[in-house]
């Protein structure tokens, strides 16, 4: 029964955190949970209060209300029994230019409680995940700003802790150094839990399981991405490539869905709205194809998740009481 029971305490998990400086509220009951292993992309723009619910989590920030847990324990009641299941790489994390890859890592840990004797190999295995292991030797002044944010996740994880907290992980990388943080944060998939904060949403949707989106401190909407699309967002339009027109097009569509409507949308492109579950989803083409109506392409439009932030802050607008 503990085992079972073990396994219902989120990795981390959050119940009306909020912050107030002032009169200013920049978290405001803010309430979600991190399952053990999962990836969750907290996601907003500058100023939503990420950095401040970050802070508040790793136990260096006090909330004004709320609390928040890891693995069950308190970060308010036992500041320092959760510092060691957590570990937080901040926006623009500083590091020492002086100091080689290596040695940066084996102090870190040591810091951080690792067992002496486990010291080489927590750090060897650190080094063999953020892909580090030909830096090793090298100055961290002497790395680019990607080897720099591999050396900061490193740190984190040299502790073996059960949640990492990541803010703005990727923030000023070239494409390129992008992609090999993403794929560092997949291979952590199922391994630990990850908050990651981010205010670019269609970068963290490429790795993130679950999405958290707060707006001026609020929460406005969370869950994965493609049932917020399905919650927040109209059905998504067809897109059709043919040089016939809407007007044959929509013809077609009609006869298979009354509700269809096509509008042309663009040269060569016809745009056709279907409400969800239509069947004309799946004959359309065939149907255009037996009118003898020439099609190039069809597809689904896709709407990224700029798309659902903007419908669940409008959301919040409409519901909000009136001053």
């Amino acid at each position: 029964m503990g085992d079972a029971a073990s396994q219902t305490v989120p990795a981390l998990e959050v119940r009306g955190l909020t912050r107030r400086y002032g009169k200013l509220t920049a978290v405001d009951a803010v309430s979600f949970a991190v399952a053990p292993g999962e990836i969750v992309g907290f996601l907003g723009p500058n100023g939503a209060g990420k950095s401040t619910t970050l802070r508040i989590l790793a136990g260096r920030l006090l909330a004004t209300e709320g609390s928040a847990f890891v693995g069950g324990v308190s970060v308010a009641a036992e500041p320092a029994a959760a510092r060691r299941r957590l570990a937080h790489m901040p926006e623009n994390n500083p590091l020492p230019e002086d100091t080689r890859v290596r040695e940066y890592l084996e102090l870190r840990a040591r810091l951080k409680g690792v067992d002496e004797e486990r010291v080489g190999l927590r750090v060897d295995q650190v080094l063999h995940d953020c892909d580090l292991r030909e830096r090793a030797g090298s100055l961290i002044g002497h790395l680019s700003k990607g080897y720099r944010q591999r050396v900061g996740i490193a740190d984190a994880l040299v502790a073996e802790p059960e949640v990492v907290l990541l803010d703005e992980p990727t923030i000023g990388l070239d494409p390129h150094q992008v992609l090999g943080i993403r794929d560092l944060l997949r291979r952590l998939r199922g391994k630990l839990a990850v908050l990651i904060s981010s205010h670019i949403l269609s970068e963290v949707e490429q790795v993130c399981d679950r999405v958290v989106i707060i707006h001026r401190g609020k929460l406005v909407a969370q869950g994965r991405p493609d049932d917020l699309r399905r919650e927040l967002l109209p059905p998504p339009a067809l897109a059709v490539g043919t040089d016939a027109g809407a007007a044959a097009v929509g013809a077609v569509a009609a006869r298979l869905d009354p509700a269809a409507r096509a509008s042309e949308d663009g040269p060569g492109r016809v745009r056709v709205e279907l409400p969800r579950g239509s069947p004309a989803r799946e004959r359309l083409l065939g149907a255009l194809a037996e009118a003898g109506v020439p099609v190039r392409s069809l597809s689904e439009e896709a709407a990224g998740l700029e798309a659902v932030f903007l419908a669940a802050t409008r959301r919040e607008a409409r519901e909000a009481p009136a001053a």
